[in-house]
């Protein structure tokens, strides 16, 4: 397993290999950056076919929680965990107490939170064996529990910021969207977005959610091959990333692309092959900071629910600031979030 080539590697602080073959836990923590605060990011439960897939993976997520956490001028620096599901795997509270003990023997450098194929519940467990953990039940009124409602909330903002720059709309009534992933966070946006009036075509592995999404919201359902290529206005990914690609990306029909799902490029090049497409992209970690948002001030404390959607709510213009300074300089919108993460990490690094 080769750590520093990896080209996930980007001067990260430190990686922690957590095993306990006794029980059954293999988990990577990596922290990319404390120089905003410490380093927050949720942890998430996949099956990876190799180990160095499992490292990539945090790397690269990890990575993209100091940018996401320094657009969303939290005081925060960037962390993430992966759990791997091994074939044997069995989801025991004696598996997720013993991640708790080895977050907690970073003294507080990692908090971890909720990601994909956790859950609030695993957080509670996780949180007997560490203070460094968010994501816990929601107490009446205070920031906390369940992140996917902000984060849906969060890229309907940015989706709207969107369509207002590359479409001139100023609603979202009978705009058309593809939903590829309707567990969590996809579910919510579908919601959302059928309250404003847009029309919906979804995917998921999992069939019932689909059907759910069918029933419920009126969306059409398509298959998780084509719902990319769909012939729709806006193609939001909440699903899993690397899906935007030197062969995906000219069989696009959307003019804009607002998702939820992470590291929605394969690779950084990925950025100018959109723009020359002509689609409006907006950066992952801008637009899906919303849950990040509500685990900091949950972390924080005495934040009301209330202040957490107007802060993620400026998710909507900081896009709009990407949009017009990518539109100024001729680069894609990447390139421009990219630059703007580091700038800020990087002043707060020399203040030191």
């Amino acid at each position: 397993m080769a750590v520093f080539s990896d080209s996930a590697f980007d001067n990260h602080e430190r990686v922690l290999f957590c095993r306990d073959a006794d029980i059954g836990l293999q988990a990577i923590i990596a922290i990319h950056s404390t120089a905003l605060g410490p380093a927050a990011g949720g942890a998430r439960l996949w099956s990876y076919e190799t180990d160095d897939d499992a490292l990539h993976d945090a790397l690269r997520l990890s990575q993209g929680m100091s940018f996401k956490n320094a657009m969303a001028g939290l005081k925060l620096g960037g962390g993430k965990a992966v759990i791997i599901k091994t074939p044997d795997f069995d989801g025991s509270d004696a598996i997720y107490e013993r991640f708790g003990e080895f977050v907690d023997s970073l003294g507080g450098d990692y908090i971890t939170a909720e990601d994909v194929g956790m859950s609030v519940g695993i957080m509670e467990t996780v949180s007997k064996k560490t203070a460094y953990v968010t994501g816990l039940p929601q107490k009446s009124g205070k920031a906390g529990g369940d992140p996917s409602p902000k984060t849906a909330f969060g890229l309907l903002r940015g989706i709207e910021a969107a369509a207002r720059f590359k479409l001139g709309r100023n609603d979202l009534e009978g705009l058309s969207v593809a939903v590829q992933g309707v567990g969590k966070v996809g579910y919510h946006l579908c919601r959302l977005l059928h309250e404003a009036g847009a029309t919906l075509v979804v995917t998921d592995i999992v069939v019932d959610r689909v059907q759910r999404a069918c029933d419920e919201f009126g969306a059409a359902a398509s298959s998780p091959d084509e719902i990319l290529f769909a012939p729709v206005d806006v193609v939001s990914p909440c699903a899993l990333g690397a899906i935007f690609t030197q062969a995906t990306i000219p069989r696009l029909q959307a003019g804009i692309i607002a998702g939820g799902a992470n590291n929605q490029l394969e690779t950084h090049e990925d950025g100018q092959r959109i723009l020359d497409r002509g689609i409006l992209y907006a950066p992952d970690y801008v637009i899906n900071g919303g849950g990040i948002i509500n685990v900091a001030c949950e972390y924080e404390g005495e934040v009301d629910d209330a202040t957490v959607m107007e802060l993620v709510a400026k998710i909507g213009p900081r896009l709009t600031g990407i949009f017009e300074e990518a539109e100024r300089s001729g680069e894609p919108t990447n390139v421009i979030a990219d630059r703007e993460a580091r700038r800020i990490i990087n002043s707060k690094r020399h203040q030191a």
